[in-house]
């Protein structure tokens, strides 16, 4: 049971997926695919200026030397005078060379020029090779200087846009470990632990799909980091936010005109996951990648605690624990007799809140989550999730979806509920 606890408690799983073009529970997120105009003015800002179709055209060789890992030519777009930029571009794609890349391109947003210099932000995008049905994409600032008067422009400067997230490869050479379901990319890490987290993902991507019978890629991307530290720089948040957390999940959900946007990674804190054992590494990693293979089918109208419900019955479903096991603190909660009024809210799942309060509801929603899968059936629970995230908006979307799939409204299923707390955990 100190195992369930543990993984229940002291090291929880996160959700910052972006539900539009960017915004999350925790700032701005690695892939969150949205361009935001920096710098300060100057004469000329286009992005349909000669600078910025001049500079399109340099960072189009650029991306074609990265894709054919041609270091000369990666090079000789890099200004001739910046020698630690020079440096610091020669480790960074010597760094990529284990990373099985399928694209790489760069959008150029707008150009500030003035003379002899322009900034431009720039969205870089990619795809992995057998994962990606979609770029990731990572927002960009880069600075340039034009070689004499009429002549090319050289990069001097790049680096992450204001406010945007690092990229693993901007950490460290990356190490690509690849398993049957997966591909893990690591960054300063033992090759041992990242075959191990591979093995474990390899567990965990037959688990989710048998959980979510909807097709989906079933192929996971997973990113592991040095540090804690180095994961809330992949994720763009202080470096106290993600003390304690196992793993997250992050990516854009809709890309052009709508369409899903599935470039979806699981990232890996080091600290957190290396202190559980196997049960509670196995239940973390299929957690998160239930939320992967749910992710076309959760939407704004979703709500917290039917996704981290949903990813929970699905790590938990043929572990074989008691609900007691599986939840500790609304168990404790249930015996003093403080049984919970209401479903969780999304409030409820802050990584700020109290840590017994955040284990309580998380499980809350698996409680809920079974209680469905119990008394109406495992199809129903997915119809159930189906029908919520197909509502326009989240007004009325519990609502609607349970008279519809189980035949009561959500204020009966609560009483339903708090009964089946009462009976499972008292």
């Amino acid at each position: 049971m100190a195992e369930e606890a543990r993984t229940r408690r002291d090291v929880r799983r996160g959700r910052p997926r972006t539900r539009r073009a960017a915004g999350a529970p925790l700032a701005a997120l690695l892939l969150a695919g949205m361009l935001l105009a920096g710098g300060c003015a100057a004469p000329e800002r286009l992005a349909d200026s000669a600078a910025a179709r001049q500079i399109t055209a340099v960072l189009d060789r650029r991306a074609a030397a990265v894709l054919h890992h041609d270091t000369a030519a990666y090079l000789a777009v890099v200004d001739p005078g910046a020698a630690a930029l020079r440096t610091a571009q020669r480790a960074e794609l010597a760094g990529l060379a284990d990373v099985p890349l399928r694209s790489w391109t760069y959008t150029v947003g707008s150009v500030t020029a003035e003379g002899d210099r322009a900034t431009a932000d720039v969205e870089l995008g990619y795809r992995l090779e057998g994962f990606d049905t979609a770029p990731a994409t990572a927002r960009r600032t880069l600075e340039f200087a034009r070689d004499g008067a009429g002549g090319s422009w050289r990069l001097t400067a790049d680096r992450p846009a204001e406010g945007a997230a690092v990229p693993l490869w901007d950490q460290g050479t990356v190490v690509a470990v690849r398993g049957t379901h997966s591909l893990v990319l690591g960054v300063g890490r033992p090759a041992g632990e990242l075959r191990e987290i591979a093995e474990t993902a390899d567990l965990a991507v037959p688990a989710a799909s048998a959980a979510w019978p909807d097709r989906w890629t079933a192929r996971v991307v997973y990113l592991v980091p040095a540090s804690t530290g180095d994961m809330a720089e992949l994720l763009a948040s202080p470096g106290g936010s993600y003390r304690g957390i196992a793993a997250v999940t992050t990516g854009a959900v809709t890309g052009a005109e709508g369409e899903p946007a599935l470039a979806d990674r699981v990232i890996v804190n080091p600290e957190a996951y290396a202190s559980l054992g196997t049960f509670g590494r196995r239940v973390v990693l299929t957690h998160e990648t239930t939320h992967v293979a749910t992710r076309t089918a959760t939407t704004a109208a979703t709500p917290l605690w039917l996704s981290e419900g949903f990813a929970d019955w699905a790590a938990y479903r043929e572990e074989g624990r008691t609900a007691g096991e599986i939840a500790p603190e609304l168990a404790a909660a249930v015996r003093a007799r403080e049984l919970p009024a209401a479903l969780p809210g999304d409030d409820d799942f802050a990584f700020d809140r109290d840590a017994d309060a955040l284990a309580r509801a998380y499980e809350g929603g698996w409680l809920a989550c079974a209680l469905v899968a119990e008394e109406w059936g495992e199809d129903a629970l997915t119809d159930l999730y189906r029908a919520v995230g197909a509502h326009d908006g989240r007004e009325g979307a519990v609502e609607s979806a349970m008279e519809k799939v189980l035949g009561v409204g959500e204020r009966e299923f609560t009483t339903r509920w708090r009964g089946y707390l009462a009976d499972r955990l008292g």
